[in-house]
C-alpha cells in the first residue's frame, strides 16, 4: 500500500467494539470485496470492503475475517483468513501478506490460508446459534452485481439452513459514524493532501485551460504524497457545467469570465476527504459572481455552527434551508411574498439549492449512519451548501470537512483557502 502503516491498535478495539454487540452464541464472517474485471483479462483497481478492513486493517483481495468471541478455543476467538501466495504469484502480482504480516497490521494472531476456510468455518458451525453476515446496506447503494458478501449469504443458508441469521450492518452503521483518534488522524491526512492539490490548482487555472487538465493536475499531487488517487469521481465543471451536480465529463475548455466549481478529494488509508470550491477561471471574481459566492459562504459558516453534539440532520437541514431562503430572496432570485405562501413540503429554495448540506464522511465519502441519530462527539461531516442559476449560467457550491467535538465543530480543512480575498489573491501570484 502506499500510505504508511495503520497502528493496528484501531482495529484492535473496532473488533472489541464489534463483538460486545453480538447475541450470544453468535459468529460473525466479513469477506473482501471482488476483484472486478472490465474486459478479456483485464482487472479494475482493487478496493478493499471498508467493514473488513475497519475491523482488520487488512487491504488485500480474497481475505476473510471471522469473529467467534465465545469459542472454548481462545485461538479461534478471532481468525483472518488470506491468499496463500506462490512463486507464480509473486512474478506476476507481486507481493502478499504472510501470515506474520497479517497478524502485524491485524492484531489478530490466528491467521490461515483462505483456501482452508470452509473447514475451519465447518468445524465452528455446531458450536454456535447465531451467524452474522455483512451486506450492503447504505441508503443511496444500488446493487447490480452479486458480490462476494452475496454469494456467502446464498451458500451459507444452504449449507447451515438450521442456524439463526442476523445482519452485521446495522451495528457497523452504528459503529462507524464515531471516529476514533486513529481514524481522525488518517482523514486529516486525505484533508491535508487536498489542501496541497487545491493550492496547486489555484497557480494552473486560467482561461483555455481544459477542465480535464484541472483533473490531471489533482491526480499528480494526490499519487506524490501517497494517497492511492481521488476518494469518488472529481467534478470540474466550468460555466454552465457547475450546474449539473454531478458532472464527471471534465471535458471542456475553461472560458474568461465563467467561475469553475470544483469538488474532489483525496483518498488516504481507504478514508475520505471532500472539498467544494469554486474559483473564476481569469483569477477575478464579477460583482454578480462575488455576491452568489458570498451568499453560500454565509450559508455555510452558520450551517458549520449548527454541527454541534445533539443536533439532527432533519432539524439542521429545515434550518440550513430558512437561512438559505433569505440569501435567495437578497440575490434576487426569490421573492419574499412567495416564501412566505410556499407549500413547506416543496420549499422554493430548492429551484437553487437541490441537495443537502452535510453528510457523513469516512471509509465511504457518503460514509454510512443514522440520519435519526443525534451528532455525537467524534462524528464527521461534510458542509456544503451551493447555489446554481442555470439561467447565469453559474453555480457556486463551498465545502469543508467538520469534526463534531464537545466544543462544536472542528474544521479539518480550515487551512484550505475560501475567502474570495485569498482565492483571487492566490491566484495573481502565478
Amino acid at each position: 500500500m502506499k500510505y504508511s502503516q495503520i497502528n493496528s491498535e484501531l482495529f484492535v478495539q473496532n473488533r472489541a467494539n464489534f463483538v460486545k454487540q453480538l447475541k450470544p452464541c453468535s459468529l460473525a464472517v466479513f469477506h473482501s470485496n471482488d476483484v472486478m474485471p472490465t474486459n478479456a483479462d483485464g482487472t479494475m483497481a482493487f478496493r478493499q470492503n471498508n467493514d473488513l478492513f475497519y475491523l482488520s486493517g487488512v487491504d488485500q483481495e480474497e481475505s476473510i475475517l471471522l469473529l467467534f468471541p465465545e469459542s472454548k478455543d481462545a485461538r479461534l476467538k478471532e481468525i483472518l483468513f488470506v491468499r496463500e501466495t506462490s512463486d507464480l504469484i509473486l512474478t506476476w502480482e507481486g507481493y502478499k501478506f504472510t501470515k506474520e504480516q497479517a497478524r502485524e497490521v491485524s492484531g489478530i494472531q490466528t491467521v490461515f490460508w483462505t483456501h482452508e476456510f470452509k473447514s475451519v468455518l465447518n468445524s465452528l458451525m455446531a458450536e454456535v446459534e447465531n451467524v452474522y453476515l455483512n451486506t450492503n446496506e447504505h441508503l443511496r447503494a444500488v446493487i447490480e452485481v452479486e458480490t462476494r458478501d452475496a454469494r456467502f449469504v446464498k451458500w451459507c443458508k444452504e449449507h447451515y439452513p438450521l442456524h439463526q441469521y442476523q445482519r452485521s450492518a446495522p451495528i457497523m452503521h452504528n459503529l462507524r459514524a464515531i471516529k476514533s483518534p486513529y481514524e481522525i488522524a488518517q482523514i486529516q491526512k486525505a484533508c491535508n493532501i487536498t489542501e496541497k492539490a487545491f493550492r496547486r490548482l489555484l497557480k494552473f487555472i486560467k482561461p483555455g485551460v481544459m477542465e480535464y487538465e484541472i483533473e490531471a493536475e489533482l491526480y499528480h499531487e494526490f499519487l506524490r504524497n501517497r494517497s492511492r488517487g481521488p476518494a469518488y469521481g472529481s467534478i470540474i465543471a466550468s460555466g454552465a457545467n457547475a450546474c449539473i451536480l454531478h458532472y464527471v465529463d471534465n471535458d471542456q475548455e475553461c472560458k474568461d469570465g465563467d467561475v469553475i466549481l470544483m469538488d474532489f478529494g483525496a483518498e488516504y488509508a481507504n478514508y475520505a476527504s471532500d472539498l467544494s470550491r469554486s474559483v473564476p477561471v481569469n483569477g477575478k471574481f464579477t460583482p454578480r459572481q462575488k455576491d452568489v459566492y458570498n451568499a453560500v459562504l454565509h450559508v455555510m459558516k452558520v450551517a458549520s455552527n449548527m454541527l454541534v453534539v445533539g443536533n439532527t440532520l432533519d432539524q439542521y437541514h429545515k434550518f440550513v434551508g430558512t437561512v438559505m431562503e433569505n440569501e435567495l430572496i437578497k440575490l434576487g432570485l426569490l421573492n419574499e411574498q412567495d416564501v412566505k405562501n410556499q407549500d413547506p413540503e416543496k420549499p422554493l429554495f430548492k429551484q437553487y439549492f437541490m441537495h443537502g448540506t452535510s453528510h457523513f464522511l469516512g471509509l465511504d465519502v457518503h460514509d454510512v449512519g443514522s440520519k435519526f441519530r443525534p451528532f455525537e462527539e467524534g462524528m464527521v461531516f461534510t458542509c456544503e451548501p451551493g447555489i446554481y442559476i442555470r439561467e447565469e449560467g453559474l453555480g457556486i457550491r463551498l465545502e469543508n470537512d467538520f469534526l463534531i467535538t464537545k466544543n462544536g465543530a472542528q474544521d479539518l480543512m480550515k487551512n484550505i483557502p475560501l475567502e474570495i480575498e485569498d482565492i483571487e489573491r492566490l491566484m495573481a501570484e502565478k
